[in-house]
């Protein structure tokens, strides 16, 4: 059985050599299964009537290759997926297409993940050595996330489109 990807990136920034000093798993791994209830529990239409809006988004997979992410990029990487995901479910048109109190709880345990990460990332930035050279994987999951904002964009954030995002989210992150 596969590793959920955000907990797949939990384990990468932890490496051989132990965690980078923050202690990731304490409560990640918790808010990651109460956040993928929560995303289905919002649905409010069969996915099957949406078959015509399916779209693939080619979530990025070589941001989570250990060979192509190193420990040190895992959380930023982890950062920005969790980042750009609450700004999707953040937006006046998010707002009116969910549950109000599914939505609310969503972003609140969004906004924990990200709090906790942030203190993180500043300790990474902080301990890390500049990677000259190095791509920034951070890119491919902010084009990945601009890819599904025009999507829902040139769909009129209609019911299906969200559907199909609210499970690209289920399926790629969690």
């Amino acid at each position: 059985m596969a590793l959920p990807l955000l907990t797949a990136l939990v384990v990468i920034s932890y490496g051989p050599h132990g965690s980078l000093g923050c202690d990731l798993l304490l409560n990640h791994d918790q808010v990651s299964k109460e956040n993928l209830l929560l995303l289905e529990q919002m649905r409010r239409i069969s996915p099957a009537l949406c078959l015509d809006d399916r779209k693939n988004f080619s979530f990025p997979l070589e941001v989570v290759n250990g060979s192509q992410v190193k420990e040190t990029q895992a959380i930023s990487v982890l950062y920005e997926m969790l980042r750009q995901t609450f700004t999707v479910f953040l937006t006046e048109q998010s707002s009116a297409a969910w549950n109000a109190t599914l939505l609310d709880q969503l972003r609140t345990g969004l906004h924990r993940q990200l709090a906790h990460l942030n203190t993180c990332l500043v300790q990474e930035m902080t301990q890390a050595q500049p990677a000259l050279g190095m791509k920034d994987p951070t890119l491919a999951v902010k084009r990945y996330f601009l890819g599904i904002r025009h999507y829902l964009k040139d769909k009129e954030y209609c019911d299906c489109a969200w559907e199909v995002v609210r499970e690209e989210i289920m399926t790629s992150l969690f």
